[in-house]
This record gives C-alpha cells, structure tokens and sequence, in this order.
C-alpha cells in the first residue's frame, strides 16, 4: 500500500506530531489554512467516511475526543471547525480518513 497517511502514522515520514495514542495521530498540516490547522487520522487504514462500519467506528468518535482536547489546548473557545471531505467529488485528495482541524480565525459559510 503506497498510502503517504500510513506511511506517517507508521513514522516512516517525519511529521510534527500534535497528538498520538494507539488509533489516532493528530499532526500539523504542512499547508495550514488557518493559524492552527491539525490533521487527526486513525492508525488504522480506513480509505474514507464512506468505509464507516460498525466494527471500526468507535475510531471516529475517538478523533472527535481528540479534537476537542487540542481545540481547548489551543485555546480555540471561540470556535472551529472540524472538515472530512469524503470522496473525488467531496475535495478527498488523500485516499485515507482524516478529519481537519482549523480554527484561530473567523470562519466563513460557504468555504471559499
């Protein structure tokens, strides 16, 4: 499998690691669109929301748990958002889950 996100939570690529347990690596996005914007991937390879069973869901709760500490770590009470684009059509250009974290500015409806 020639997947860069596993390739990361397997630290065969350096990253700079925001959280880790045993499912989930939250790291800091290379390319930020806000000035905090985390990546949060399960370990597991689960290519995207589309994939969600009921035998590996308990992951996607737990990333949303991770999210909200690092939301109150970075001292975002003013609000942030959390974005899973799920597919071609759905702006999904890595082929594993991940759930971004942005915030540390206004955010607009619609994205732009």
């Amino acid at each position: 499998m020639d997947c860069i996100f596993c390739k990361i939570a397997k630290g065969e690529i350096p990253c700079k690691k925001a959280y880790e347990d045993d499912r989930v690596l939250a790291f800091y996005d290379l390319d930020p669109q806000a000035p905090a914007h985390i990546l949060l991937i399960p370990k597991e390879h689960i290519v995207s929301a589309w994939e969600i069973t009921p035998e590996n869901s308990a992951v996607v709760g737990h990333i949303f748990e991770v999210a909200a500490k690092l939301a109150r770590e970075l001292h975002l009470e003013g609000g942030f958002r959390l974005v899973n684009n799920c597919g071609e059509d759905g702006g999904q250009t890595v082929q594993h889950l991940h759930v971004h974290l942005l915030g540390g500015r206004s955010m607009q409806w619609p994205p732009g």
